[in-house]
C-alpha cells in the first residue's frame, strides 16, 4: 500500500494467514493439523496391518489414493503452520514465546516425519502395485515422478528406529546449532548499537571510509564470537557426516544433488562452465578496483594500484557513483510494478497484490533476521516477504527477487500442496528471471555513466552468485572432506574459507579479504539442505537462458513461463528443461547463458581505463 510518508518501510500483515498465537482460527489450525496426525497414524496401521496379516487381501491401489488424499491436506496445514511460527520468529529472535512456539511446531513436525518414514517404506515394498495404481487411480498420474522418487530415497534410510531418533535428536542437535547462529548473528551490535545486518548493509554505502569501517567491525564482531560461531558449524557438520554414512550417501554432495533433483553430468556441467568464466570475473573485479581509484572512491591503499589490481572484499559492492541518492520504498514499489509489467500483465497484477495485501516487512529492526526471504503458505495461497530496505538500488532487486518467489508459488495454485516442495535448483529460477528483468531494461534504457553503474550493478550480483557461490561450494567441500577426519575450529574455518576465496576471486581480490565469511552465511548452517549454494548459479544462467528466449519470443513467452514455473514440483531439472527446449547435461547451455554478461565486462573494463 503507497504511502505519504517518503520515510514509510512497511512491515506486514499477517491477519489473513492468522492475528496472532492466541488466535482461534491458529488454535483451530493447529487443532486440525493434530488430527490429520491421527488420520495418517490411522491409515498407517490399517496399512501395516493388512502388509503383515493378509498382505494378498491388500487393496493397496485403493489405500494409497486414500493415503495421497489425507497427506496433501495434512502437508498445507503443516507448511502453514511451520511458515508462520518462523516468520513470527524470524522478526523478534528474542521473543521466548515465538521460540518455544516454533520448537512445538517443529516438535510436531518430527511425527510427521516419522510417519513420511513409514508411508516410503511401505511404498518400496508395494512398488509392483504402482502400474495398477495409475490404472485405476488416472488422476494421479502426475505423482508418478515423486513416488518413484520416494522409492529411491527410501533406498537410503536407516531403520525406522534409527531414523525416528535421528529425527527427534536433530531438533536439539542440528537445528539448534543453527538457531545458535542466527541468534548471535542477528543480535550483535557495535559498541554505538548499530546492528549486525546494518553494518553489513554499509557494504552498499557510497561512503568508502563507512564500507572499510564496518567490514573492520563486523569482522572484529564475528572474532568475539568465533567460538560459538565454529562449535555450531563443527557441530553441526559432524552430525550430517554421521548421518550420511549411516543411510549409505558417497558423501554430502551426492545426497544434495539428489534434493536438487539433478544428474551428475548437470552438475559438473554448471562448475566446470562457472571455473572456465573465472578469468573474466577477475577481470571485472580489477577494473571495478581501478574505477574506484580513479573517482576516488576507495578507502583502500592499495587496490587498483599496480602489483594490487584487485579489489577489497569491502568494495565489492561499491556503488561506482559517489552520490547520496537514496530510494523511498514506495519509489522502489513503483520501479518493480512498471518492471514487472513489461513482461507480464500478470506479474504485474500479482505483485501489485501483494503491495497492496501488506506482504512485505521491510524494515529494518533489533531481533529481526537479515537477508531477505519469501516464505509461501498454501492456507488461501498466499505469501510473505522479508526484506532489510535501507534504500539502494540493490535493495530495489533484492524485492524483485523475492517477490519472483512469490510469483513462482502463485503459478501452482490449484495444484495439491505436494507439489509446493521443488528442489532448490529450481526454485531460484523465477527469483533471478525477475532480477534479469529489472536490470536488463535499466541497462537499456541508460546512458555513459548512469549505464555503466547499472552494468556493475548486473556484474556485481552475477558475481556474486556465480563466483562467490563458487566460492561457497569449493568451501563446503573441503569442510565435508576434513570434517570426516576430525573436529573442526575456527582457525580451520578461516583457513578453508581464505583457500575458497584464492580459488575463486584469485588475483581479482587484494589482501583485504573476509576470511570470517563462514559465520556469517546461514546457508552453512542448514541441517536440512547440503551445499546450499550451487542451486543459485543454476537458477541464474537458467533465468539467463530463459530471458534470451523471451526477447526472442516476444509477449507470448509469458504463459510459457507461468506454466513452467507451474510444473516444478513434479519432475527433474533435465525433464522441466527438456520442456524449455534446454539441454542442461552438457557445458554449451551453461557457457551460452555466461556469454550474456561477458559483453557487460568488456564494456565496462574499457569505461575504467578510459576515463
Amino acid at each position: 500500500m503507497e504511502s505519504t510518508d517518503k520515510n514509510f518501510v512497511p512491515r506486514w500483515n499477517l491477519d489473513s494467514i492468522f492475528s496472532s498465537l492466541q488466535s482461534k482460527e491458529y488454535s483451530a489450525a493447529l487443532e486440525e493439523f493434530k488430527a490429520q496426525i491421527e488420520n495418517t497414524e490411522g491409515l498407517l496401521k490399517t496399512a501395516d496391518r493388512f502388509t503383515r496379516e493378509s498382505n494378498e487381501n491388500f487393496d493397496f491401489a485403493a489405500w494409497l489414493a486414500a493415503y495421497l488424499k489425507n497427506y496433501n491436506d495434512l502437508i498445507a496445514n503443516e507448511r502453514t503452520l511451520a511458515a508462520y511460527a518462523y516468520i513470527i520468529y524470524s522478526t523478534d529472535t528474542t521473543s521466548t514465546q515465538y521460540l518455544n512456539n516454533l520448537s512445538y511446531i517443529e516438535k510436531l513436525g518430527i511425527q510427521t516425519k516419522q510417519q513420511y518414514l513409514k508411508f516410503s517404506k511401505l511404498l518400496l515394498s508395494h512398488s509392483s502395485s504402482l502400474n495398477e495404481f495409475f490404472t485405476r487411480f488416472p488422476e494421479f498420474a502426475e505423482y508418478k515422478y515423486l513416488l518413484e522418487e520416494t522409492i529411491e530415497e527410501t533406498k537410503h534410510q536407516m531403520t525406522a528406529a534409527e531414523e525416528n531418533l535421528a529425527s527427534d535428536m536433530t531438533r536439539t542437535g542440528g537445528s539448534a546449532w543453527g538457531q545458535l547462529q542466527e541468534q548471535i548473528i542477528s543480535n550483535l551490535h557495535d559498541q554505538n548499537g548499530k546492528t549486525f545486518n546494518e553494518l553489513r548493509n554499509d557494504a552498499f554505502s557510497s561512503d568508502a571510509n563507512l564500507r572499510k569501517n564496518s567490514w573492520q567491525t563486523e569482522k572484529s564482531l564475528l572474532e568475539q564470537n568465533q567460538i560459538a560461531l565454529a562449535a555450531s558449524l563443527n557441530n553441526l557438520k559432524g552430525e550430517t557426516v554421521t548421518l550420511n554414512k549411516r543411510r549409505h550417501w558417497e558423501n554430502a554432495l551426492g545426497r544434495s544433488r539428489a534434493s536438487s533433483r539433478i544428474q551428475k553430468a548437470t552438475l559438473d556441467a554448471l562448475i566446470s562452465s562457472i571455473e572456465d568464466s573465472l578469468p573474466m570475473w577477475r577481470e571485472y573485479f580489477k577494473a571495478k578496483a581501478l574505477l574506484l581509484r580513479k573517482t576516488n572512491s576507495t578507502a583502500s591503499a592499495t587496490a587498483g594500484t599496480k602489483g594490487h589490481e584487485g579489489i577489497a572484499f569491502y568494495d565489492l559492492f561499491a556503488p561506482v557513483k559517489l552520490d547520496s541518492e537514496k530510494w523511498s520504498f514506495d519509489q522502489a514499489r513503483d520501479y518493480v510494478l512498471k518492471e514487472y509489467k513489461s513482461f507480464s500483465q500478470d506479474m504485474y497484477e500479482f505483485a501489485k497484490s501483494a503491495f497492496d495485501s501488506g506482504w512485505i516487512d521491510a524494515e529494518i529492526r533489533s531481533g529481526k533476521v537479515g537477508g531477505a526471504y519469501d516464505e509461501d503458505f498454501p492456507k488461501g495461497h498466499q505469501s510473505r516477504i522479508l526484506t532489510n530496505f535501507t534504500g539502494t538500488f540493490s535493495d530495489i532487486i533484492t524485492l524483485a527477487h523475492e517477490l519472483g518467489h512469490a510469483y513462482h508459488f502463485s503459478c501452482m495454485k490449484g495444484k495439491p500442496a505436494v507439489f509446493f516442495d521443488y528442489p532448490m535448483t529450481l526454485a531460484e529460477t523465477a527469483s533471478t528471471f525477475a532480477e534479469t528483468i529489472v536490470k536488463q531494461d535499466m541497462i537499456a534504457n541508460a546512458q555513459d555513466f548512469d549505464k555503466m553503474r547499472i552494468i556493475d550493478l548486473d556484474l556485481q550480483d552475477t558475481s556474486q552468485v556465480l563466483v562467490d557461490i563458487l566460492c561457497r561450494f569449493y568451501f563446503e567441500q573441503s569442510v565435508f572432506e576434513e570434517r570426516e577426519k576430525g573436529e573442526l575450529n575456527a582457525n580451520d574455518f578461516c583457513r578453508l574459507m581464505l583457500a575458497a576465496q584464492e580459488k575463486t576471486y584469485g588475483c581479482g581480490l587484494n589482501e583485504e579479504r573476509h576470511e570470517y565469511m563462514w559465520a556469517v552465511k546461514s546457508h552453512y548452517y542448514s541441517t536440512d539442505f547440503d551445499f546450499y549454494n550451487y542451486p543459485y548459479a543454476f537458477g541464474q544462467l537458467f533465468a539467463a537462458g530463459l530471458f534470451a528466449r523471451s526477447k526472442k519470443e516476444g509477449p507470448s513467452f509469458a504463459k510459457t513461463y507461468a506454466s513452467l514455473l507451474a510444473d516444478t514440483g513434479s519432475m527433474s531439472c533435465e525433464d522441466l528443461c527438456k520442456k524449455a527446449g534446454f539441454d542442461i547435461t552438457t557445458k554449451d547451455f551453461w557457457q551460452n547463458s555466461i556469454q550474456m554478461y561477458a559483453k557487460e565486462v568488456e564494456e565496462f573494463k574499457a569505461f575504467a581505463e578510459n576515463l
